[in-house]
């Protein structure tokens, strides 16, 4: 193999230890596409329709392998095509190595083609952003990009000039620069709070008599810690959605969601509680927490500076979710009261009987909800959900039911559209033998929607749920609920999904009656290869949130007042949905 700085870059991303590439190819970084080929032995490269797919992959990729992820893309528009999906990884706290060409080294900043500085364009969502310099530069700069990615759980960025790719590794080494001195060896912090704090903690606890548990994404990996927790307290475990996995939603101890997205009963018992644990948790949303000052507060975050941020804590415990519950459990008494939980569970089953009954419901047109009802008959215990942006959320959160050993996620913070179906490319790469579901919206599937081809020609046996009203729903209600304005400039143009998936090589489907969605959902899930099920729905369904505020209301009734178009199905819907809440 040819000694080039490309050939250098890639050895050191094998040492170590990267596996999977996603990118799409371009003149700008031709010399690392043939450092790729003489090596493809060693490392995949798995070709994308779109950077920005590349990005959500190697994000999904992170979440789902807990791996480091990697894109890569060309110089200019390539690179810029990476940012919505690095800022994805960015804010949900994933590790990914982002790496880019550049124009040649002696033509940048000369208006030069494609000549797009990214090294500066990538300053604020790569915590290390660095442009290789030469053949003795390669090595360091990787060390520094992989280890700052992992450690501090973020973006970072390598760009490099593609005449230097092809240069030969013969450089010329500045003295100071130690041949090997950087090593490809990375040991994770594990800190844990000093035992006066855990004392503190546990005695605030124990003094609570409506405890309550906030368990975020930082508790994926801490099951049964949670659950033993909550079964000492008497606590309600309430999940944000990047939690959704953290303990199955038919466990007794849990509430669901939260939020908008969230159930009736999870925000009744933050309302009600009088000591709150937030562990591995920073949701953003400040008005679903209790009143500042109406409960005490305990926080668990690997990140120091995440405590406090959202909400008064009196103790901040520092370290990996798991370790320091491990640590704090013995300093918890039981609490044989079981009143607040016990309310709660009550709710919580009054709320499910709701869901199923919204979920099976006969109704034509369609109701969304049953597409994600019926889709649980038809998941593995370990299959892999992948959601999209916007009313889909809210379906997913609510219906689609987490047991066994599934996994769920989303973008989280950045709340991006247009994610689902990259990241159930970076699923399905990551896990080869498992089921993954992509569950998306019209509007979020049309933006990346080439990546279909994508599964096709890797043969990732990806089932896409495609939720059809032709209408940018979210915005629609926002607009109406939370503006007080009649809807404007969300209406789509219809597409034909399965005929599309058809046209890709894939499996298509098309359902609009509920009595038929579990024999397409059958038939569709024992295809061995990817498969579109389009679900036409009612664009008349409202996403309500769990529980409803009289700002809500009244700016929901003077959009209705100041002209929407579908006002009358909306009130026949909105109505029928409410009448059902109270019987």
């Amino acid at each position: 193999m040819a000694n080039t700085v490309a050939g250098i870059l890639v050895d050191r991303l094998v040492d170590w230890g990267v596996r999977t590439i996603f990118s799409l190819p371009g003149d700008g970084i031709n010399g690392i596409f043939e450092a790729l080929r003489t090596r493809s032995q060693e490392i995949q490269l798995i070709q994308v329709r779109h950077e920005e797919a590349a990005a959500f992959a190697a994000c999904a990729y992170a979440k789902f392998s807990r791996r480091l992820g990697v894109c890569l893309a060309t110089s200019g528009p390539g690179g810029i095509h990476l940012l919505n999906g690095l800022y994805d990884a960015k804010f949900d706290g994933q590790p990914v190595l982002a790496i880019t060409g550049h124009t040649f080294h002696d033509l940048i900043g000369t208006h030069y083609q494609q000549d797009v500085d990214l090294d500066k364009l990538f300053m604020d969502v790569a915590a290390y952003n660095e442009r290789v310099m030469g053949p003795d530069h390669v090595c360091n700069v990787v060390d520094e990009a992989v280890k700052t990615a992992i450690s501090k759980r973020t973006v970072a960025h390598i760009t490099i000039p593609k005449d230097i790719q092809d240069w030969s590794g013969d450089g010329a080494r500045s003295k100071a620069n130690i041949a090997k001195h950087s090593g490809d060896l990375y040991t994770d912090p594990l800190p844990l709070p000093p035992p006066a704090l855990l004392e503190q903690a546990a005695q605030i606890i124990n003094q609570g008599s409506k405890v309550a548990i906030l368990a975020g994404r930082g508790c994926l990996t801490a099951r049964n810690e949670v659950l033993e927790l909550a079964e000492k307290l008497g606590a309600p475990i309430i999940k944000p959605l990047l939690g959704k996995a953290v303990v199955p939603d038919d466990h007794p101890y849990t509430t669901g969601g939260v939020g908008l997205l969230g159930t009736a009963p999870s925000q009744e018992a933050l309302q009600e509680c009088d000591t709150l644990i937030l562990a591995g948790t920073s949701f953003p949303y400040m008005e679903f927490y209790p009143r500042p000052g109406q409960a005490r507060a305990v926080q668990i975050d690997l990140d120091p500076a995440r405590i406090g941020l959202r909400y008064p804590v009196e103790v901040g415990l520092v370290g990996q979710c798991w370790d320091v519950l491990r640590a704090l459990l013995p300093l918890v008494r039981h609490k044989p009261h079981r009143d607040f939980l016990s309310r709660t569970q009550d709710k919580m089953r009054r709320w499910n009987e709701l869901m199923a009954e919204r979920g099976t419901r006969t109704d034509m047109p369609m109701k969304p909800q049953v597409i994600a009802h019926r889709l649980n008959d038809v998941l593995a215990d370990d299959a892999i959900i992948c959601c999209d942006t916007g009313t889909v959320t809210t379906w997913a959160a609510r219906h689609i039911k987490i047991r066994g050993t599934m996994e769920f996620s989303a973008s989280g913070t950045l709340a991006t559209m247009a994610c689902g179906l990259p990241y159930a490319v970076g699923a399905a790469v990551a896990h080869p033998g498992r089921q993954v579901v992509c569950f998306a919206g019209d509007g979020g599937f049309t933006m990346l929607m080439g990546e279909l081809a994508t599964m096709v020609k890797y043969r990732l046996p990806v089932k896409i749920i495609v939720i059809k009203n032709n209408v940018l729903g979210m915005i629609k209600w926002e607009q109406l609920a939370l503006e007080g304005n009649p809807q404007y400039g969300v209406q789509l143009q219809p597409i034909d999904f399965a005929a599309f998936a058809r046209a890709c090589g894939a499996d298509g489907y098309s359902v609009d009656d509920p009595a038929h969605v579990p024999d397409i959902l059958r038939q569709a899930f024992r295809q061995q290869g990817p498969a579109v099920i389009e679900a036409v729905v009612d664009p008349s369904e409202p996403p309500l949130p769990g529980k409803i505020t009289m700002e809500q209301a009244w700016h929901f009734a003077k959009a209705l007042a100041r002209g929407q178009k579908d006002r009358w199905e909306i009130i026949k819907t909105v109505v029928e949905d409410k009448v059902r809440e109270v019987v």
